[in-house]
């Protein structure tokens, strides 16, 4: 197929304006591809049921009898113990539920400690 030289400038320059339309759109237009949509959708329902879960579990912690010496115990721990010993404590795991969600003793530890 043979174009013609009043045509080549306008398809070169159609082409050029797609490259620069992407560039930009990527860039800082906030497009994303599917994978990545798919990540952020998934870290942000994460976040959702952890952010959900957490006030449950400190509800669970606070209704045991000896709460208080509990949360001297853990607040006696460093940040990165804490999530451990809700975790062992059972608080993190849901009514109905066999295995803790994962990052809802950790968002426990700091409702927690922030309480106090």
């Amino acid at each position: 197929m043979k174009i013609g030289p009043e045509i080549k400038p306008a398809l070169l320059g159609a082409a050029g304006g797609a490259v620069v339309l992407a560039i930009v759109g990527f860039a800082w237009g906030g497009w994303v591809t599917g994978a990545t949509a798919r990540e952020q959708a998934e870290k942000n329902a994460d976040t959702a049921v952890v952010s959900v879960l957490s006030p449950i579990c400190a509800i669970q912690f606070n209704a045991q009898p000896d709460s208080a010496a509990k949360l001297a115990e853990l607040t006696a721990l460093s940040s990165y113990q804490q999530p451990k010993f809700i975790e062992e404590g059972g608080w993190a795991v849901m009514p109905g539920a066999e295995d803790a969600v994962s990052g809802v003793s950790r968002g426990c530890a700091a409702i927690l400690t922030t309480e106090t």
